[in-house]
């Protein structure tokens, strides 16, 4: 039996480990870079629960098959993956990584195991496979480390593919469109040499909040240009179903009614349904006319796919094992990739409990020492222990969050549900807007000079929902309702609106209006109704009957809005009053905040 072959090289950096890491972990960046062929993936289900994951693909007139196992890393400090082939010249293959701090930043080593399976693979050993491969890594590593440093603008030297004929035309119509519009923020240039220049890893998923967070934009701003750049045609839309485990992207559809209502992951072997606000994504990638990508995989699950996950380690049946990590405070998931039951805990920042794999699941243990994590497998068979961050969706920008944007309804008033379809949504704060004195109004200026102010004050609520990141769901006679994703953000909406009436007024002659609020936040259901998505509940119906209970200029909250933690810090310095009424279609009265007319001016300006 051949032998192993080991190759190992060495790097110091002038940057610590963490900054170090989120670019030498980025497998499929390096292995795109380095024009390592993609591949395709089949996940089988085994008998006794878990995956077995054969990846094939051809390197030139080289046939490759092989199992791929599942990497292991402890984030900023080292991975490790083997891939055991059954077709081509390896039997064995993968990279050991390891970096660490020193008094000068980080020092940095990569080792490659390789096992040849046959006279070509012992060929390609003796003529120099390994220092071919380190030349290309080492190149890799010294230009990543020039990008961390500040000296390269770019983390590769990469060359992107040459246009489709005409493409480069079309897309400078395209910017140029864009940014005559209300929606591109001066961004749709950048975007347009984004799609031409960047790697395909960063366009296979393009997600607007984490390109905001790279170019250091507001996240509305990126999410409108994207949305604006799929009616242009520069950008396809893609509603993605990710699996509640692994959030791997398991079902995908183009717009809301294809989308399904659950799904199969293969590499989790579960069946999941669909949460708006929790596994649907809205991601972007670019159209095939502009710049086509193929499909496939660099590299499906190593730790720089996956951030969110800061541990992963595969353990024998009855193993026990210490590594050293450090990891924030916060909340974290602990699980098996093999199907089984899961814990969530809140971290404090202490000693982390240690993880023990049962036939059941994983539960937290006692605490492992401080600096150390403690796994112990009894679950009688081979387990892959798994920490993540449960804040993995702050980047997510959900379906839940995309329909309650004001641009998301003007740009695609199409995307609704399939009519009878319905989807279930832990929370969503809604608002119900109403015009005091709308009757007299009418009579003392006629129809249509009333009809003109109504349509004004609706442009007025539609500007000032938009700002504060909601969406006008539909108007009803002289009301509206408004649905926002963030809580604070309604609250925001609402004091903003009061407080700016009285401008509103200045402008509109003799007339003046007092506008009616009411807000509540709570679960509720998606449909599709009247051709536009709509929204439907108990939490629909307080809200509307709140605002019956306001009587102009003033804020009418629900308590269980209220309770929201940022919500109360809003209304600490407001001197809301504490009253309950007795509603159509509630038992029990309800109690509820007012705020009245007078909103502090620096509330009012930061609104």
């Amino acid at each position: 039996m051949a032998s192993l072959v080991r190759r190992r090289w060495i790097w110091r950096f002038d940057q610590p480990p963490e900054r170090m890491w989120p670019l030498l972990s980025d497998t499929a960046r390096f292995n795109e870079a380095m024009k390592t062929p993609k591949y395709q993936m089949e996940e089988i289900p085994q008998a006794d629960g878990t995956i077995l994951r054969l990846a094939r693909t051809r390197f030139g007139r080289v046939e490759l098959e092989w199992e791929e196992r599942p990497y292991e890393w402890v984030e900023n400090r080292r991975f490790t993956q083997t891939r055991l082939f059954r077709k081509g010249p390896f039997r064995r293959f993968g990279p050991v990584f390891r970096i660490d701090a020193d008094d000068a930043g980080s020092r940095a080593s990569y080792e490659l195991v390789v096992e040849p399976a046959n006279s070509f693979g012992r060929l390609l050993l003796l003529f120099g496979f390994m220092a071919r491969a380190g030349k290309m890594v080492d190149r890799l590593v010294r230009r990543a480390a020039r990008h961390a440093s500040g000296i390269e603008s770019q983390v590769f030297d990469y060359r992107p593919p040459p246009l489709p004929a005409g493409a480069a035309a079309r897309l400078d119509a395209m910017v140029a469109r864009l940014e005559a519009g209300p929606y591109a923020h001066g961004l749709a240039r950048r975007l347009a040499d984004h799609v031409t220049n960047a790697q395909e890893v960063d366009l296979m998923r393009l997600r607007p909040k984490a390109l905001a967070s790279a170019w250091g934009v507001q996240e509305r701003d990126v999410i409108e240009l994207a949305l604006a750049a799929v009616r242009e045609g520069l950008l396809d839309l893609r509603w993605d179903l990710l699996c509640p485990r692994c959030r791997g992207a398991k079902a995908t559809a183009g717009s809301l009614d294809r989308l399904p209502t659950g799904a199969h992951c293969p590499s989790c072997n579960i069946d999941y349904g669909r949460d708006f606000a929790r596994n649907v994504e809205l991601t972007f990638h670019p159209a095939a006319a502009i710049r086509p990508i193929a499909g496939g995989e660099y590299c499906l699950s190593g730790p720089g796919g996956t951030p969110h996950v800061k541990v992963q380690q595969i353990l024998a049946p009855g193993e026990v094992r210490e590594v050293e990590a450090m990891l924030p405070a916060g909340d974290y998931r602990l699980r098996t990739l093999e199907p089984s039951r899961e814990t969530d805990i809140a971290y404090d920042g202490g000693p982390f409990p240690e993880l023990v794999a049962s036939p059941e699941g994983v539960a937290a243990g006692s605490p492992s020492l401080p600096g150390i994590i403690r796994f112990r497998n009894e679950a009688g068979r081979e387990a892959t222990f798994v920490i993540e961050s449960r804040d993995w969706i702050r980047e997510a920008l959900t379906a839940h969050q995309v329909t309650t944007l004001q641009s998301f309804r003007d740009l695609f008033a199409d995307q609704v549900l399939r009519p009878g379809d319905e989807v279930g949504i832990e929370r969503v704060t809604l608002m119900f807007s109403d015009l005091k004195g709308s009757t007299a109004l009418y009579e003392r200026v006629g129809d249509a000079g009333a009809y003109r102010l109504v349509r004004e004050h609706f442009a007025f609520l539609a500007e000032t929902v938009r700002r504060h990141d909601g969406a006008i769901v539909k108007t009803i006679g002289d009301a509206v309702m408004a649905a926002f994703g963030d809580p604070a953000k309604a609250v925001r909406a609402a004091i903003a609106i009061q407080s700016r009436v009285e401008g509103f007024n200045a402008r509109h002659g003799p007339e003046s209006i007092a506008i009616k609020l009411g807000l509540h936040q709570g679960p509720c259901i998606a449909v599709t109704l009247n051709d536009r998505l709509d929204y439907f509940g108990t939490t629909v119906n307080l809200a509307a009957r709140l605002q019956g209970e306001s009587r102009g200029g003033d804020i009418v909250i629900s308590e269980a809005l209220a309770a929201d933690p940022v919500v109360a810090t809003l209304l600490a310095p407001l001197g809301a009053r504490h009253e309950s009424a007795e509603v159509r279609g509630f038992a029990q009265p309800v109690p509820f905040r007012r705020i009245l007319a007078a909103v502090p001016s620096r509330l009012a300006a930061r609104s």
